[in-house]
């Protein structure tokens, strides 16, 4: 199924669907009028205090499709259609609002509907003058409005009186257009010429983008112009784009931002298995679950899926043919390109991220338990922002994920990169080098310490946490920068160049320590004796240069040797005394 088909039939699960024709929008003002279309009130619908403001979500008449053209919409608009005033420039405002005008003139003329009335009154006598003498606020400047009558604008606003649907749904039918059959439904409609805009987008025009578009003559095909090329019809268009904004909403529980990704899932099943299905993928990728007892529910069977229990066993329902989705949307300049699209069975959904659980899992795990990808992802981004993420692994590495493919090779190099760059060895990044290594180069790769690993990468990696522990244990925890914050980047990458001289500076270190901790001085030596005579006989220990794998691997091996230092030292000194830990 593609994702527009998906989408459609997402519309129908839907808890308050917008009927065909309107959509919910941000709507800031309400403008109150007599009905012989004088001005009465002027309410603020926003919620919040401050500039955090929030505009109120109403069902309005459908938006139309903005480029560059001036087009107004019908009821209600911003304040630059609605009354020619904007805080900007404003260099076409009278024409916009001259295009408001008009098309309301034409539509409610002869009309005898008193609201429908009063706003026809309104239009043709409001000046602009009036904005400033009125005392109307400053933030309500490029808000959209709405009207209403005075005696019923606790009640109904002027586009839900019936006269004014009646009219909405004529003018929406009165356009004479070719009914073809649409390649979304397989049914005879209306071809959409222009498909409603997708908004809340992270990154994207906050107007919105498009996610189909046809705007050039390359692009044109057979001499069919925009809509004409697939032929959609307009009410699976506003199926479409309704769920998908939908699903784009905060809070909406379909979506989480996955680096420059605003990805969006959801399940084709019976609403029971649909949300249950969906609350555990919200739960695999870290999204919230705003329900408290949900999510207790939801974390004790992540908790069995995480441990490797079949989902069959964990939830039976999910285990069957229901159905998922996963999209991922990212900006391109007016339009959103489409980072990856997953559409499978939940099963063997869940089966991939157990799989991606296993690869990541290191001894000892990271913080907090275990993280959500977008904690990795911070890992790869430069000062720890979630906007230097590198836009396209993201998406690659999600897709690799959903699919079971190979992780992009980009994850290796970049997270080799940040080490190099500031030094953190941790789990996550341990974690992320293990997972490529395992599933890219098919290598068996050790989850905790392992004394009897052979590969020269990982040996070396814990000669070199050797070599630190040597130094911390001689001078002290007080050293402003150890051999790691100095020699970590050409030591994984250039060995032959400082092994030789982290050796012979290990002799000081142990002189020093020898007289502080004789036992500790003879235990690192055996230690480090112990790491090269796992070498290969024969061979010089320290080569030239390491691949990138073999950097993975020095990295995975200085952290669990580094681990089994730090654990050793807290051992000790949680020891009771004159008990040895």
């Amino acid at each position: 199924m593609s994702i527009l088909a998906s989408l459609v039939r997402a519309y129908d699960r839907l808890p308050d669907a917008p009927p065909f024709g309107y959509s919910m929008e941000k709507i800031g003002f309400l403008i109150s009028l007599n009905e012989d279309g004088g001005v009465a009130s002027v309410t603020d619908l926003r919620s919040g205090d401050g500039k955090k403001k929030q505009s109120r979500m109403m069902l309005v008449p459908q938006p139309v499709k903005r480029t560059a053209g001036i087009a107004p919409n019908f009821l209600w608009d911003k304040t630059s259609y609605v009354l020619g005033v904007t805080s900007g420039e404003g260099k076409r405002t009278a024409d916009e609002h001259a295009a408001f005008v008009q098309r309301h003139v034409e539509a409610l003329q002869g009309a005898d509907d008193e609201g429908l009335r009063a706003l026809l009154f309104f239009l043709q006598s409001w000046q602009l003058a009036r904005f400033a003498e009125l005392g109307w606020p400053e933030e309500m400047k490029d808000q959209n409005v709405v009207f209403a009558l005075e005696g019923e604008r606790r009640e109904r606003f002027l586009h839900q009186r019936d006269a004014a649907k009646a009219l909405w749904e004529r003018l929406s039918a009165a356009e004479e257009k070719a009914s073809q059959v649409c390649l979304v439904t397989g049914e005879a409609g209306i071809v959409a010429r222009l498909h409603p805009s997708i908004k809340g987008v992270w990154g994207a025009q906050s107007s919105g983008a498009a996610l189909v578009s046809f705007n050039l003559d390359a692009f044109a095909s057979y001499g069919h112009g925009q809509g004409d090329n697939a032929p959609v019809s307009e009410l699976a268009a506003a199926k479409y784009t309704t769920t998908l904004n939908r699903f784009l909403e905060r809070d909406s529980g379909h979506r989480v931002q996955i680096g420059d990704a605003s990805t969006v899932f959801w399940a084709d099943a019976s609403k029971a298995e649909a949300e249950a299905a969906e609350s555990l993928f919200a739960a695999y990728i870290g999204a919230n679950a705003e329900d408290e007892e949900a999510s207790k529910t939801v974390g004790v069977q992540l908790e069995r899926i995480r441990n490797g229990d079949a989902l069959s066993d964990v939830e039976p329902k999910l285990a069957g043919n229901v159905n998922f989705y996963v999209l991922g949307l990212a900006p391109n300049a007016a339009r959103l390109s489409i980072r990856f699209f997953f559409e499978g069975n939940f099963g063997a959904l869940t089966e991939r991220y157990q799989r991606f659980v296993r690869e990541m899992r290191v001894e000892p795990s990271p913080r907090g338990g275990y993280p959500p990808l977008w904690r990795y992802l911070i890992e790869l981004a430069v000062l720890g922002k979630r906007e230097n993420v590198p836009p396209n692994l993201a998406g690659d590495w999600m897709r690799s994920i959903l699919s079971g493919t190979n992780y992009p090779l980009t994850l290796l190099s970049t997270t080799l990169m940040r080490i190099r760059a500031d030094g953190e060895v941790n789990a996550l990044r341990v974690g992320i080098l293990k997972a490529v290594l395992m599933r890219n180069y098919k290598m068996e790769v050790p989850v905790a310490l392992n004394p009897e690993e052979r590969n020269k990468g990982y040996l070396l990696g814990r000669l070199f946490a050797v070599y630190e522990e040597m130094q911390r244990a001689a001078l002290g925890n007080n050293v402003n920068a150890t051999i790691k914050d100095k020699f970590y980047a050409s030591a994984s990458a250039t060995p032959r160049k400082v092994f030789s001289m982290l050796d012979s500076g290990s002799a000081n270190h142990l002189s020093k320590l020898g007289k502080l901790s004789k036992g500790r001085q003879i235990n690192l030596i055996r230690l480090q004796e112990e790491i090269m005579d796992l070498m290969e006989p024969g061979r010089d220990p320290y080569p030239a240069s390491f691949s990138a794998n073999e950097q993975a691997l020095f990295g995975l091996g200085y952290h669990h040797q580094h681990s089994e230092f730090f654990k050793s030292r807290k051992n000790t000194d949680t020891a009771e005394p004159g008990e040895r830990a």
